[in-house]
Order: C-alpha cells, then sequence, then structure tokens
C-alpha cells in the first residue's frame, strides 16, 4: 500500500493518510509532471506554475545579457562588487547539490576553493597553460580530489561528515604551506594585477550560469529525486534499490568541481594567494549561510540567498567593518529561528509559492 493513493480492500476504498510535507520536499502534484492539477491539500494549482520552465528562460537570457552588457557603463568597484555576488551564488549552488539536495551538510567547500585556487594560480605561474583552461583544470582537479576522499567520508553521516569536511579544508592548508617547492608556502604566490576586471567578471558569470543550470538539472531530474530520497532516509533508499554510494558520490563530485574553477577564478581577479586566505572556513560558512537564507533543497534558494546577503554584508562592510561579523551572524541566527525553510519555505508556507521541484 503506497502513501497518498486509494487502495481496495474487501471492504471497499479506503483512502491512506498521506505524509507531512516538508518545505523544502518535492510537491506530491508537481506542476511539472503530467496530470498535475492541485498541491498540497487539493489547493489549486498557481496559473503560472505550469509557465515555470518558460518563465526560467526568458529570466535567465535577460539577466545574462544585462549582467554580460553590466561592465560597460558601471565602475571598477561595482563590477568587482558583480563578481563577488556571482562567486557567492556559485558557491552556494554547487554546495546545495551535496548538502541541500543529498542532505550531508559539508564544510569542505573551503578547502575544494583553496585548492582550486593553488591549482589554478600555480598553472599560471608557471606559464603551463592559458588562464581559461586553467580554470576548468583547476575545477578538474577538485572534482578528481573529491572522487577520490567520497567513498570512505560519504560513509559518514550528519556532525561527523562536516567535521570530516572541515579537516578536510585544514589538511589542504597544511599541505600547500609545508610543500615550499612547489607552492612558495607561506609566501603566496603572486600573479600580474590586471587593470581591467572585465575578463575575469564575465568568466564568473558563466560559471554561475552553468552552475544554475547544472542545479536545475538535478533538482528536476530523476537523479535529483533519488538523492532527495537519501537525504530523507538514506537506509529507506538503499531498500528501493537506489545505489547510494554512487548518487552520493556523483553529487560530490558534481559538487565540488564548481569551488575549484570558481577558486582559479578568483585567484586570477586577486592576483595574489595564500594558504590563509583562500582555505579560509569563512568560504564554506558563506555558502551555507546564503543557501539558508534563500532555502535549502531548492534551485532559486540558493541564488536569492547569495545575492540578498552579499548585498547587504557589503553595505554592513563599507559603513563598519566591527559590524559585519555580527549582522552576518544574526541574520542566520534570525533565519534558523524564524525561517527554518529560508525565503522559498516561507513563501510556500504563505501559499505564495508551490511545493514544486522546479523551485
Amino acid at each position: 500500500m503506497s502513501a497518498g493513493r486509494d487502495t481496495v480492500d474487501p471492504g471497499g476504498v479506503v483512502e491512506t493518510p498521506r505524509p507531512a510535507d516538508r518545505d523544502d520536499a518535492p510537491a506530491e502534484h508537481d506542476p511539472g509532471m503530467p496530470g498535475a492539477r492541485a498541491g498540497r491539500g487539493g489547493r489549486p494549482a498557481l496559473p503560472w506554475e505550469r509557465r515555470l520552465p518558460a518563465i526560467y528562460v526568458v529570466v535567465l537570457v535577460v539577466s545574462v545579457v544585462g549582467l554580460f552588457l553590466y561592465p560597460r557603463t558601471a565602475s571598477a568597484y561595482n563590477v568587482t562588487l558583480a563578481l563577488t555576488v556571482l562567486l557567492t551564488v556559485t558557491l552556494a549552488t554547487s554546495w546545495n547539490i551535496i548538502s541541500g539536495f543529498t542532505g550531508y551538510t559539508s564544510f569542505g567547500h573551503a578547502g575544494f576553493f583553496g585548492i582550486g585556487a593553488y591549482v589554478g594560480a600555480l598553472l599560471l605561474f608557471y606559464d603551463r597553460m592559458h588562464w581559461l583552461p586553467a580554470v576548468i583544470v583547476a575545477g578538474l582537479a577538485t572534482a578528481a580530489v573529491a572522487l577520490a576522499i567520497g567513498y570512505p567520508t560519504l560513509r559518514l553521516r550528519g556532525p561527523y561528515f562536516a567535521i570530516a569536511m572541515l579537516g578536510l579544508s585544514e589538511l589542504a592548508r597544511i599541505v600547500v604551506t609545508a610543500w615550499e617547492s612547489l607552492t612558495r608556502g607561506g609566501l603566496g604566490v603572486f600573479l600580474p594585477i590586471l587593470r581591467d576586471p572585465t575578463p575575469n567578471y564575465h568568466a564568473m558569470l558563466a560559471l554561475t550560469v552553468v552552475a544554475v543550470v547544472v542545479s536545475y538539472a538535478v533538482g528536476t531530474s530523476t537523479f535529483g529525486l533519488r538523492l532527495l530520497a537519501i537525504r530523507d532516509d538514506e537506509v529507506a533508499a538503499e531498500a528501493m534499490g537506489i545505489d547510494t554510494t554512487r548518487h552520493k558520490l556523483a553529487a560530490f563530485a558534481l559538487s565540488s568541481f564548481f569551488p575549484g574553477a570558481a577558486g582559479a577564478i578568483y585567484a586570477r581577479h586577486t592576483g595574489f594567494v595564500e594558504p590563509a586566505a583562500v582555505f579560509a572556513v569563512i568560504w564554506s560558512i558563506r555558502a551555507i549561510a546564503t543557501t539558508m537564507v534563500g532555502g535549502q533543497g531548492t534551485v532559486l534558494g540558493p541564488i536569492i540567498g547569495a545575492v540578498l546577503l552579499t548585498l547587504v554584508s557589503e553595505e554592513v562592510w563599507a559603513r563598519d567593518p566591527n559590524l559585519y561579523q555580527v549582522v552576518f551572524g544574526g541574520i542566520i541566527v534570525l533565519v534558523v529561528v524564524l525561517m527554518p525553510g529560508g525565503l522559498i519555505g516561507l513563501g510556500r508556507r504563505w501559499g505564495w509559492l508551490p511545493r514544486s521541484r522546479r523551485l
């Protein structure tokens, strides 16, 4: 007997109760599924639910064109700020793949970001290749690291996995610091400073678009549905025949590619990398916090949270650097206490947004 369906027994038709919905769970009546007409509790579908894919395409095209042309009229400071927003969107969206969809809270994004930054910076420092291929190589390198460490670490769950990923970042920092013959250790790696940040900005924009498209593809696919099953009950997912190990490894490698590539672009943009800066845990915290603000386990949540939190943080930093950490931490506490599902979850509870996997 399956929950939420009518089953016939000798006594007649019996309707089994439906399990309680979560704010970030896929809707039982997904507007993207054939025959979907109502949401939770028989709620009529919102008029625009069926048009979500077309709306996304239009918004994506308009946004990409506008952001691509933005440097022509913006100052260097505003271009750098926009690059930071795009960087945060990339980190949050990629973190959401392993933690929001799969349920494995990771503090390893700082490690992947730092590894990618050093791989990209060293390839440029030793003049091994052009910077664009170096960005791709950096992302592939971090994905390879994720595959290498994924099998043993993904056997851990809950806080144990989170601590293991935190240890990965610290271990990577120590290795980079100690390997002076290659990485120059604590001296850091210097790269030519570019007066025009536009090429780096366009590269980050392209990476962000790819990350968002991949996130949407994962969130609305059968692969993503299986990741959600692993998140909700991994034992039950295994009992249903899902190869949880393979799915978790794939999600982990996919999630780790983007911070590595973003780290390489960041290294070229700043012109200098050193262990304490690129392996700082704040990179992981930024990805986690922005995703929580928007709504983890959703496609739009990390994007909304990254844009809002980055702009608010920048404004607070400009006014009072000492107040920055207080405001940043206070926002996180308020979200956890008052909006555990983030802004997307809040919109769903108030009936403004559908419980659709497309969100």
